[in-house]
């Protein structure tokens, strides 16, 4: 049976691919789990430096499965949605999207959770669930801080759908390209970010995930306490001397 979520390492990079084109790549419960066990266990996996997040088919996902949705066990068949739709704020590997075709209500949350995403022109995105008389309480936290507070607000009350050059004006995507260059340039970014010090990246990860609803000066107070942090590390010192030796670093983090 062909596996409805695919997952490959490709160097130091853990690739996630959305596979149930036929049916738009809705999430269910069975590929909402696979995503979610997935990236959680990289986060403690040293050989994993990034994630990369794309889907097969000409739709890259439009949302959750309905049929789950209107079934008597729905609220139990979506609770993996309070994971799914958080691991951009909790998480510390860097995650990379590569979007192709439409992202739609809960794909739109698929693309907010990432830190770095990359689309194809003609994509499209859109929070469209007061359509069928919901409102996209899972999703919501995630989008309002790629997009804003007013922005992500009027989208869901539109339910309007929103083009590459919107999304990229709008800081929801940081690069749109030819559909052809799309996989290419996306692993490039991942391999890239994985090649990093992982120390580092994850501190900073927890300082931008932590230092969110803070006072300016509660987050300044964690900042000045995480760089200490920084200052003393090993990664920080191997990156000086390789900077001063015009070399490459060898982070002693991935050691």
């Amino acid at each position: 049976m062909t596996p409805l979520v695919e997952i490959e390492r490709l160097g130091r990079v853990l690739a996630i691919t959305l596979n149930r084109p036929d049916k738009r790549n809705a999430l269910n419960r069975e590929m909402s789990e696979a995503i979610v066990e997935a990236v959680e266990a990289a986060e403690s996996d040293s050989g994993i430096g990034a994630i990369l997040l794309a889907a097969q088919g000409a739709v890259f996902c439009a949302g959750m499965d309905l049929a789950e949705a209107v079934s008597p066990e729905a609220n139990e068949l979506t609770a993996i949605h309070a994971r799914l739709f958080t691991l951009g704020a909790r998480l510390t590997k860097p995650i990379v999207c590569a979007v192709r075709g439409p992202a739609i209500a809960g794909g739109l949350g698929l693309v907010a959770n990432a830190h770095v995403v990359v689309a194809a022109h003609g994509s499209t995105f859109g929070l469209t669930e007061i359509r069928i008389g919901m409102w996209p309480y899972t999703v919501y936290r995630a989008v309002e801080a790629a997009l804003g507070a007013r922005r992500t607000l009027e989208l869901t009350l539109s339910s309007k759908i929103f083009n590459t050059p919107e999304a990229l004006a709008w800081g929801l995507v940081h690069e749109v390209l030819p559909s052809f260059e799309l996989d290419d340039r996306a692993l490039t970014i991942a391999s890239t970010l994985s090649e990093a010090s992982t120390e580092t990246i994850q501190r900073g990860l927890r300082f931008t995930n932590a230092s969110r609803g803070l006072s300016d000066a509660q987050a300044m107070e964690l900042a000045l306490q995480m760089r200490s942090e920084n200052f003393g590390s090993l990664d920080f010192e191997e990156g000086v001397k390789a900077f001063r030796e015009k070399r490459a670093p060898r982070w002693p983090s991935r050691s």
